[in-house]
């Protein structure tokens, strides 16, 4: 470890390994050190003995739960867009060639459905619709308001977000979601769903920003259907842990090297402040470019930004009224 190098990487989440894997490429000389003895940092995909290793350590798995081959669970569960923008960069790097994939079978929402003369009151799982032919078909909507998604869906389709003479009279640079939403006469129901089922919008405030967003966000869902298969999303059959490994090793093949299970205990600086490299217990690495994830550095060097509240539940049965669907959002 005592030598030197152009760029020191600290952590092995899905960002660090990106960016180890793109500056061995392109020949620089790179050390990369993770303190877990698994790669993905905070996004690993771990097995049942780091599982419980990290949330229960003083037991072991319980027998019932089987192999440790057989578990793959997300630290932080995500879906890809078949047609988003990291795909197209592990298909530039051939970082696909590490990895198997699998097409999330759909998408489901839980919308409140009112009773009636033949039916009670119920929340019903319903699939978004993602195309205009599903919309036809869906029970998330009335027939009237099917004809009004098919029409959004094909504005949006058509709308070239540089182009204003496809705009249709809204300027969607300054005008709000809502007013797109009210040109084509959604109900608040479907206006719901659309937001953040297909435009994966996570709060409401996004109908008071401009509409270029949201309508690109919507593009990218309606591009990403049929890029692979029937639904826009794309997952790693192990796990997204899997995806920062695939950059360890791009990095790898192009002479970068690696230490798993490595505590750094401190980031070394200059008397004016600049980084020189890191320390290790008794050994110490130089480079003028250090990258880290914040648990590696000191407080007075991180700013919050907010906080999230992630629950993870494991299943022994499929959502109900979902086809049986091994994988859904």
């Amino acid at each position: 470890m005592n030598e030197e190098y152009d760029v020191i990487v600290c952590g092995t989440g899905l960002k660090e390994c990106v960016l180890s894997g793109l500056l061995a490429v392109k020949g620089k000389k790179v050390l990369h050190v993770d303190r877990n003895d698994y790669y993905g940092g905070e996004t690993a995909s771990l097995n049942l003995t780091n599982l419980w290793k990290k949330f229960r350590p003083d037991e072991e798995p319980p027998k019932k739960y089987g192999h440790n081959r057989d578990w793959n669970v997300d630290m932080i569960p995500k879906f890809i867009m078949a047609d988003g923008k990291l795909v197209k960069m592990l298909l530039h790097t051939k970082v696909t060639k590490y990895l198997e994939w699998k097409c999330v079978d759909a998408s489901y929402v839980v919308q409140h459905k009112k009773g009636g003369w033949l039916s009670s009151e119920k929340m019903a799982v319903c699939k978004v619709p993602s195309n205009d032919m599903e919309a036809l078909k869906s029970n998330l909507m009335g027939m009237f308001e099917k004809k009004r998604v098919i029409n959004l869906y094909k504005y949006i389709e058509n709308c070239d977000l540089n182009d204003p003479k496809t705009w249709k009279g809204i300027d969607i640079k300054t005008a709000p979601m809502k007013d797109v939403f009210e040109k084509y006469g959604l109900e608040s129901n479907t206006i719901d769903f659309m937001g953040h089922a297909v435009a994966l919008q996570y709060q409401d405030n996004y109908l008071f920003e401009p509409a270029i967003d949201t309508i690109q966000k919507m593009q990218l869902y309606l591009q990403s259907v049929g890029r692979y298969g029937e639904s826009p999303f794309l997952y790693p059959i192990y796990g997204l842990g899997g995806l920062p490994e695939a950059f360890s090793r791009l990095c790898a093949i192009h002479g970068g090297t690696y230490m798993l299970n490595r505590n750094v205990d401190e980031i070394l600086f200059d008397g004016d402040g600049k980084v020189t490299g890191i320390r290790s217990g008794e050994e110490t690495a130089k480079a003028p470019i250090v990258i880290c994830d914040p648990s590696y550095t000191t407080n007075d060097r991180l700013k919050p930004s907010g906080q999230v509240i992630r629950a993870i539940c494991l299943m022994d049965h499929p959502i109900p009224n979902t086809n049986d669907a091994q994988s859904i959002q």
